[in-house]
């Protein structure tokens, strides 16, 4: 189920990398400074963290450590 769970979110993060839908236009204005398309990369890259967080820490393999 977690191996699963994971490989859904990964393509998912995939998927969501390829913006499409921020290409064109550089409004609105995220807290009155930021373009969209920047603001969409730099939580997309926070999620990304949270995620490979997620996968290091409950899929790791154990006996790697040793």
């Amino acid at each position: 189920m977690k191996r699963t769970v994971a490989i859904l979110l990964t393509i998912t993060a995939y998927l969501l990398h390829q913006d499409i839908w921020f290409w064109r236009t550089a409004r609105p204005l995220v807290f009155g400074f930021l373009p969209i398309g920047l603001f969409y990369h730099v939580a997309y890259v926070v999620g990304l963290s949270l995620l490979f967080w997620l996968l290091v820490t409950y899929l790791w393999p154990s006996h790697l450590d040793e």
